[in-house]
């Protein structure tokens, strides 16, 4: 079954606490039945955030960019420029009240994503968001191939409305992520569409994102 989702895209950079804003706002007109579900589709500009699960510790660098403390899921994620934030105001009392099955249809939902580019993204046990083998790198002392990370999935509910969502990274600044052990995870690297040598821009992200979004 579908439903009537508007798709909101923004231009330029969008404040993050604008943002967290605009998402309260609108998941209290969703749970109160006086607006549609909506996925919004925007940037930010440099950005640390921590989510419920944040260690202190995971913060290497908290004087480089601005740090806020959200209530979404996960621990310390980098948002900026050349990364597409997608904010999922879904109704889960219409999808289905099980929060595994939502965040496996978003990684679901990542992962074909990224196969509109030939990008095969995987999940794994124990490591939230998607990831991708990079065999052309050292492998690792264990011998397995190596992995990074190019996209981010926290979420939060009220009332069963979700917000908050993914991050997928299109052609952000990767040292940006240093600042941070990115969601708690310092053995791996993270990486994206342009840094795997695909030409793709987040116009092109946006269209593959609609063409395999399943709601």
């Amino acid at each position: 079954m579908t439903y009537d989702v508007e798709w909101i895209t923004s231009s330029g950079l969008v404040d993050y606490c604008e943002a967290e804003a605009f998402m309260e706002r609108r998941v209290q007109q969703i749970v109160q039945g006086k607006s549609s579900e909506a996925i919004w589709l925007l940037e930010h500009p440099p950005t640390y955030t921590a989510g419920t699960s944040a260690r202190k510790e995971d913060l290497l660098s908290a004087n480089r960019f601005p740090v806020y403390s959200t209530k979404r899921g996960g621990q310390y994620t980098y948002h900026g420029p050349g990364q597409r934030v997608i904010y999922v105001m879904l109704d889960l009392n219409r999808r289905g009240r099980d929060v595994r099955a939502f965040v496996k249809f978003l990684e679901t939902w990542v992962i074909a994503t990224l196969n509109q580019f030939n990008i095969i993204g995987e999940i794994r046990e124990g490591r939230v968001g998607v990831w991708v083998k990079r065999p052309e790198k050292p492998k690792y002392p264990n011998g397995d191939i190596a992995e990074d990370k190019i996209a981010a999935i926290g979420i939060r509910l009220r009332a069963w409305v979700s917000f908050h969502g993914i991050s997928i990274n299109v052609e952000p600044e990767l040292d940006h992520f240093s600042g941070i052990v990115p969601c708690g995870i310092s053995e791996h690297g993270v990486t994206s569409l342009v840094d795997l040598g695909l030409p793709v821009t987040m116009e092109d992200l946006d269209v593959a994102l609609k063409v395999t979004f399943e709601g």
